[in-house]
């Protein structure tokens, strides 16, 4: 922690300009600057703000907020490279030293909190009114994402929401209940709620819906299900947002630019702030295919679900199939590894044969609109059971104009039901980050991931997952750092 906090003092106003509060993020980046010279004018309050969503580009040879990234914990894809230590955690366990995710997302969730509590502490300075209570709520509602991933994946973390120019460096820091970090997420996004603008989303700043979409997810994750339903319906009412007719045109621009279906985003805007690599080569280049798809996934899809040819590419596939390569699909070379899949879903298809150095700034959705119908209707049925609306919200992301599947059978009882949604989930939101989540809230993780075998022509490789990863470890270092007061969590 008490690292974290330093690297805050130098990072503390972004990496971004940001140029008001309407406008797009300008992102290019300016030179650190000194506290002592800035919250002088209104104008840096935009500049702290941009430097807020700048802490969303956070990367490690990955882009570390790429929520696509995170498929590969679970049971729906494979990185042969690890990305995100996945392949090493899934293999050979999460321990204190894994690196990756494990220590990565607590590093940077933590730079992420303490610029937004420097940013809180001192914009009152520069601003007032209305336009001071739209930023507080964008830096809030960032604060809540922030620990939202704190207390899903580490629990009972350390909660802190001092300015960090306030700290005491060589204090040491314990941990919080659980319970007490998602009482500080549900207070961040009530006041985001109350402060954001009842606007759609477009401009890469957080509305409204974005933090009430994430309040869903809070809802579920602690089982408050009339409370997540009524959340849910209230964005399904405000009529800001729809379905895409195009399922792909969420994923890549600049068709993702106009979507109506997204409710939040990472933007990206080339060649400013591109990739920290290239996302076309990571998913489909030659020497990568890091987001391989298993077959387990591929079993899920129903007979002609079209959303299975939009998200992975096939043996056989040619130009016809959006294949950017010369000649037929086919495993085995540049790294297809047999018994996978390769994604197509992200992938910009103007790209034609991508390789190293290329440039690309497709936009990370992390929550969009068929998300939100699909959280309400698990809501609504486990509140109520399987009643008109919930098959109603089912039935429209299936009925997407481009993927046209029939509705539900009649008559499901709330098991069924359940089933059926866990299922549309599986699918509608394949490659998008969601599954090893949902597992894990739903308390199957064990169950479907504790010997998985993710390629079926090696059946004697299978994952592990232990009861203990309900609370992830905390990287070593930050226990050294803050003995004897950070308490490793138990089973490491």
């Amino acid at each position: 922690m008490k690292a974290t906090i330093n690297y805050i003092m130098l990072l503390i106003i972004g990496t971004t300009i940001f140029m008001s509060s309407c406008k797009k993020l300008d992102i290019t980046p300016p030179d650190k600057l000194d506290k002592s010279i800035f919250w002088k004018a209104p104008s840096d309050a935009d500049l702290g703000l941009t430097g807020l969503y700048g802490t969303l580009y956070a990367n490690s040879g990955y882009d570390i907020y790429g929520g696509l990234w995170w498929e590969n914990y679970s049971d729906n894809s494979y990185s042969q490279h690890s990305i995100g230590g996945s392949q090493n955690a899934l293999i050979g366990g999460l321990t204190p030293t894994s690196g990756g995710f494990q220590s990565d997302y607590y590093n940077n969730c933590y730079k992420g909190i303490a610029a937004t509590n420097s940013f809180l502490a001192n914009v009152g300075k520069v601003l007032s009114g209305d336009k001071l209570k739209q930023y507080r709520g964008e830096a809030l509602f960032l604060r809540g994402f922030y620990y939202f991933f704190l207390a899903q994946l580490y629990g009972n973390a350390p909660l802190v929401t001092a300015d960090p120019y306030s700290f005491d460096y060589k204090a040491t820091m314990a941990k919080s209940p659980r319970a007490d970090v998602l009482k500080r997420v549900e207070a961040d996004l009530d006041s985001a709620i109350a402060y954001l603008p009842d606007a759609a989303y477009s401009a890469g700043h957080a509305v409204k819906a974005s933090a009430e979409g994430y309040k869903v997810r809070v809802l579920l994750f602690e089982k408050r299900w009339a409370e997540a339903a009524s959340l849910a319906q209230s964005i399904i009412t405000g009529n800001l947002f729809s379905l895409n007719p195009k399922y792909s045109a969420n994923f890549y621009k600049p068709d993702q630019q106009s979507s109506k279906e997204i409710l939040f985003s990472v933007q990206y805007q080339a060649p400013a702030v591109p990739h920290s690599y290239s996302l076309n080569v990571m998913l489909i280049g030659s020497g990568w295919k890091d987001l391989l798809g298993t077959q387990d996934l591929i079993n899920e899809y129903e007979a002609g679900d079209p959303r299975k040819t939009m998200t992975f590419f096939f043996p056989g596939d040619t130009k016809a199939q959006g294949w950017p390569f010369d000649g037929v699909a086919t495993p085995g070379p540049a790294e297809w590894v047999p018994g996978f899949y390769p994604t197509k879903k992200w992938l910009d298809p103007k790209v034609s044969n991508p390789q190293s150095g290329i440039v690309d700034d497709q936009d990370y959705v992390l929550l969009r609109y068929a998300d939100v119908k699909l959280m309400y209707a698990e809501a609504q049925n486990e509140a109520v059971g399987p009643d008109a609306s919930v098959y109603q919200q089912v039935n429209e992301v299936r009925a997407r104009p481009d993927v046209n599947m029939p509705g539900l059978p009649a008559g499901l009882d709330q098991d069924g039901m359940r089933q059926k949604i866990r299922h549309e989930r599986r699918i509608e939101l394949a490659l998008e980050g969601e599954r090893y989540f949902d597992l894990r809230r739903w308390g199957i993780a064990k169950q479907k991931l504790d010997g998985f075998v993710q390629n079926p022509l090696v059946p004697n490789v299978k994952t592990m997952y232990k009861d203990a990863y309900e609370f992830w470890p905390f990287p070593q270092t930050e226990i050294d750092r803050n003995k004897p007061d950070l308490i490793q969590n138990d089973g490491y």
